[in-house]
């Protein structure tokens, strides 16, 4: 019985088109995140800035997925203040 591959299917096999989805879904995974995180903590973007030590601003971009060039650092100590850390994780297989 022969399957016929959805769109998307069809669209991931352009390896282009799946790097620019994957990075882009990336981004949208840390925005929701960081989203409701906040509110499940109800802390605001400044409140969080302040106590992770970074501008409003980075908060802000954070949320938004429009933060490039993020540093290990800023992004340890906002998630550091939201309860969580990152844990090096094997990709190997």
């Amino acid at each position: 019985m022969k399957t016929t591959k959805s769109t998307f299917d069809r669209m991931m096999e352009n390896p282009k088109w799946k790097n620019d989805f994957e990075k882009g879904y990336e981004e949208f995974l840390i925005s929701e995140f960081m989203c409701e995180q906040m509110e499940q903590a109800d802390i605001s973007v400044r409140e969080l800035a302040a106590k992770a030590g970074v501008s409003p601003t980075t908060i802000q971009h954070l949320r938004t997925g429009k933060a490039e060039n993020v540093k290990v650092k800023t992004l340890l100590s906002v998630l550091h203040e939201l309860g969580y850390s990152l844990k090096p994780v094997s990709s190997a297989m």
